[in-house]
């Protein structure tokens, strides 16, 4: 059964399922996710705990053998099995269904850790059978637009309060990255008396910026037309030294979904229709941000946009003599709907 971090602590607080899988690549909700589960443990007085590790070459009758071992000074077990970014294979999908059939007369827990699993290793035999008997924590990140309430509410376990302004600008700092937003908390929260509440100055003056960015969060802001926040981006995917071709990439990805969508729909085709008929597939989460660039950007500005990336493809190549940073970040925040160099015609993009 399915079921959000936030909803867990009180899901296991009388009685832990015989399976908990917690997966996703938010390092601080996992983290406490996890902590949640070994505490709601040790409450119900499970006092043994084995860590498996799923590296190369393991052995899965590792994981047989410790369910089936009997210890000496407990009755029942928290058995980890850390999955991190490895799959489980045939031999895993054997090894989790059989534990998940022997599972149902044991007294042992299992906490599966693991990245984000896909729609495909969801639909596994061995994901359906544990998922049957225990819960499924899929852990995701923050969305941005969220992220000023969930620093404020952050904020208020360690004793802090921030009023909005703060919050948002915590968050921008911070984006994609929470464990640097506690972090910087936990500072604060040394720092000042209990129950202060903060200001965006405060934050301005005692914060670094620690945000962490992929190509795909910038692809992202784009089509929901955030243009401060597509700056900040390419800013950001810059001084980490993310290459050009890879921002390119992204961008002209996007780009060339549009169009396709702009045919589909030309064609008389609903916009629900359309976005299955991508490949892969523009599923439901995704496409209001889709319908958003479609609304803001004419036929024609995309082709005109498409054609510029071809430009600054070749620029990248050292066959077209262009600004090549300053033309990406034009790409992108022209995508975003803003009117830079490239809201005319992308021909008209002057060097220097």
């Amino acid at each position: 059964m399915k079921i959000f971090p936030d909803k867990l602590p009180d899901a296991i607080a009388n009685k832990l399922p015989p399976v908990v899988m917690v997966t996703g690549d938010e390092p601080l909700i996992h983290i406490e996710a996890c902590d949640a589960v070994r505490a709601a443990a040790r409450q119900q007085g499970i006092e043994e705990r084995e860590v498996l590790h799923v590296e190369s070459g393991f052995q899965w009758g590792r994981l047989t053998e410790s369910a089936a071992s009997m210890s000496l000074f407990a009755t029942r077990k928290l058995i980890e099995l850390r999955l991190g970014s490895q799959a489980a294979g045939q031999e895993g999908g054997r090894a989790l269904e059989a534990y998940a059939e022997q599972a149902k007369g044991s007294d042992n827990v299992l906490l599966l850790s693991a990245g984000k699993l896909d729609r495909k290793q969801q639909q596994s035999k061995w994901f359906k059978a544990l998922d049957k008997i225990g819960l499924f924590v899929p852990v995701w990140p923050v969305d941005h637009q969220r992220l000023g309430f969930w620093m404020r509410d952050r904020a208020s376990r360690h004793g802090l309060q921030l009023d909005m302004e703060a919050a948002k600008l915590l968050g921008e700092r911070t984006e994609g990255n929470l464990l640097a937003a506690d972090q910087e908390l936990q500072k604060l929260a040394l720092l000042m008396p209990p129950g202060a509440r903060l200001n965006a100055e405060a934050i301005a003056s005692g914060v670094d910026d620690s945000a962490r960015y992929d190509v795909f969060t910038l692809a992202e802001a784009c089509l929901r037309g955030e243009r401060e926040r597509v700056s900040r981006i390419v800013r950001g995917l810059r001084q980490e030294g993310v290459e050009a071709p890879i921002m390119l990439w992204a961008l002209t990805r996007e780009l060339r979904i549009l169009l396709s969508l702009y045919q589909h729909l030309d064609q008389g085709q609903s916009f629900e229709h359309a976005c299955k008929a991508q490949k892969p597939p523009i599923f439901d989460k995704r496409r209001p941000a889709y319908q958003q660039a479609l609304n803001r950007l004419p036929l024609k500005r995309l082709h005109k946009l498409l054609l510029f990336a071809q430009r600054l493809d070749l620029a990248i190549k050292g066959a077209a003599p262009l600004p090549l940073w300053d033309g990406i970040h034009d790409l992108a925040l022209t995508l975003a709907g803003g009117r830079g160099l490239l809201a005319e015609s992308p021909l008209s993009y002057k060097v220097g």
